[in-house]
């Protein structure tokens, strides 16, 4: 018999067990993380206007927040004008910081950065996006690297609680791209691919540095909401994000790129459900795509056992296979749209 390597081994599963095909979701959705542009967002700001709403019909997404604008003030006004015009219940746009401006300003980088997002909210911004260079990579004008708790930053941080606007973050990344890429590594064939996506400490701060300097942010800002993306950025120990839940008012999740991680621990996982039902915000950070909001609406509404969380043979985030929730309705109802309609103040979902 001959070796294989480890990218040729595909094994296939013998389970027998039930699969269910949920083509559209037991209720209307507000995907509260996402993009439309490239790379993560499919191109979708290119493609007419009708194609991407008859989209968003198909998978009865009745409302969608595009992260974009984080990138960069002309995405942001492109977006508004070229999207959002044409169908303005259904998008929210977010705006960013640009962090390339901190030596230009000094320690007067907040101020500064903060009467840019005003100014972005005065032009349509929806909320505040904050990526996860934030805590890795910026650095201030004496070449520093820039605490995620900073102080220097609180003007920026009051703006939006001021605005009745959210802040949504991403800082570090899944807790097995901050350890060794060796092969004890659960995602060693996604960081072999991508090594840029290695942050070792050091040089860069530890995962739970930048997970407790974040919770010490969101406290420091009780009038401020935060949206924690991604599981708020630690799928791997839900009792940690609980905890943060619990003592954090202002501090919501969404569970966008996770389900990987949330559907391998499925009985802690419908218990995080329960508790904070009301603290989650439903969304899938890959464009619009209906195959992709199929696999979630299974994770979510069945009991289904042992089935691949991506499209490739070979589940990217892993290799795992994971397991349904099989969520009540109330809970749906808030996940797939009611905590997001009361963070944005609107009810396009529940008056549709």
């Amino acid at each position: 018999m001959s070796e294989v390597t480890l990218s040729e081994f595909q094994p296939a599963s013998k389970l027998v067990v039930k699969e269910t095909r949920v083509l559209t979701p037991r209720f209307p959705v507000i995907d509260a993380h996402n993009h439309l542009a490239e790379p993560f967002g499919g191109g979708w700001d290119q493609r007419p206007i009708r194609e991407l709403l008859d989209a968003m019909d198909a998978a009865n997404v009745r409302a969608y927040v595009d992260l974009d604008g984080g990138w960069g003030e002309d995405i942001l006004h492109r977006h508004l004008d070229g999207i959002k015009a044409h169908a303005p219940e259904r998008f929210f746009m977010f705006g960013g910081v640009d962090w390339s401006k901190w030596p230009e300003h000094g320690d007067n980088f907040g101020e500064w950065a903060a009467a840019r997002f005003r100014a972005q909210a005065a032009r349509g911004a929806d909320g505040l996006k904050i990526w996860k260079p934030f805590g890795l990579h910026v650095r201030d004008q004496h070449g520093a690297l820039v605490a995620i708790d900073d102080p220097r930053l609180d003007a920026l941080w009051a703006v939006p609680g001021e605005l009745g606007l959210p802040v949504l973050v991403h800082v570090a990344d899944p807790v097995a791209f901050f350890d060794p890429l060796d092969h004890t590594n659960e995602r060693y064939e996604e960081l072999h691919a991508h090594p840029d996506w290695q942050f070792p400490s050091p040089p860069f701060p530890s995962f739970m540095q930048l997970m407790t300097d974040f919770k010490t942010l969101v406290l420091r800002h009780p009038a401020t909401t935060f949206i924690g993306a991604h599981v708020g950025c630690y799928s791997e120990n839900l009792g940690w994000v609980g905890q943060m839940l619990d003592d954090c008012p202002n501090y919501v999740v969404d569970i966008s790129a996770r389900i990987s991680e949330l559907g391998r621990q499925p009985f802690t996982a419908r218990r995080f459900f329960e508790r904070y039902a009301d603290r989650i915000l439903f969304g899938t950070d890959s464009g619009v795509d209906l195959d992709t909001y199929r696999i979630y609406y299974r994770f979510l509404e069945t009991d289904d056992e042992y089935f691949n969380y991506g499209s490739s043979p070979v589940p990217g985030q892993g290799r795992w296979y994971i397991y349904g929730l099989n969520l009540p309705d109330d809970i749906l109802r808030q996940v797939y749209y009611g905590n997001a309609e009361r963070i944005y103040k609107t009810n396009v979902a529940s008056a549709s």
